[in-house]
């Protein structure tokens, strides 16, 4: 699905079959290059064919990492090390359970670390030397909560060298993952106020909505059909017939 952000016209713009390069590239040429030359931001996921498209068809374009993806790989990298967890404590008594679960508060951030490093770490922190980093999915939105682009880099910096420096294989993925990332995920602080990604999954939880309603489509085209009819904003064709 390509879609229209802008905060004045959310729609869907074209749906194409299948996740591939040339799927995008398809619905790209079908917007004309004169859309696509005018393009001032681009939200998406992670994925690397996606990535290398737009990098070369809209090159102008501001590319932004979609949020809810980064926090649905931290959430799941969370999830597996929960169920680690559980297994590893299986059959132990409940006392024993809650006294390796406990966690220890940790002071206030170090001095020569970097603004909001001390609450970027404290997640880690306070499980540090057996399980740091189940609380981890909160480094987002203090990610996020700086204003200017420098501090931003060094929260995110901080937190993955923290992630790095731990036994927790999930969470050094994510890290490694967000390194490579690294300038794409600092591109938000330049498009702040003007994108958000969140239209994207409002829009994609419309199109769930229409596909249940249907109760599955027996055609493509009728699919097609019934999306852009919900969620194109398609211009009213004048009444056939006058009312008084």
């Amino acid at each position: 699905m390509i879609y229209q952000i802008d905060g004045h016209c959310r729609r869907l713009l074209w749906v194409g079959r299948r996740r591939t390069k040339a799927t995008l590239r398809r619905g790209l040429k079908v917007l004309g290059p004169a859309v696509v030359s005018g393009l001032r931001y681009v939200c998406s996921d992670m994925w690397q064919p996606y990535l290398r498209v737009m990098a070369k068809e809209a090159g102008q374009a501001l590319h932004i990492l979609d949020r809810f993806h980064i926090v649905q790989h931290l959430n799941k990298a969370v999830d597996e090390i929960r169920r680690a967890e559980s297994t590893r404590l299986r059959g132990k008594p409940i006392a024993a359970k809650l006294q390796e679960n406990a966690l220890e508060t940790s002071a206030a951030g170090q001095p020569g670390e970097p603004p909001g490093a001390d609450q970027a770490g404290r997640t880690l922190a306070e499980q540090a030397g057996h399980r740091p980093g189940l609380g981890s999915q909160g480094v987002l939105p203090i990610f996020l909560a700086h204003q200017i682009r420098p501090l931003g880099g060094n929260v995110l910096d901080y937190w993955t060298g923290r992630a790095m420096r731990t036994r927790l294989e999930p969470m050094k993925k994510v890290a490694r993952m967000l390194r490579k990332h690294r300038p794409l995920l600092l591109n938000w602080f330049k498009a702040r106020g003007e994108v958000s990604s969140g239209a994207v999954e409002g829009l994609n939880n419309k199109i769930r909505v229409v596909t249940r309603r249907s109760y599955g489509f027996r055609t493509y085209p009728a699919m097609e059909l019934a999306l852009y009819h919900n969620l194109g904003r398609l211009p009213e064709p004048e009444a056939t017939h006058s009312f008084c």
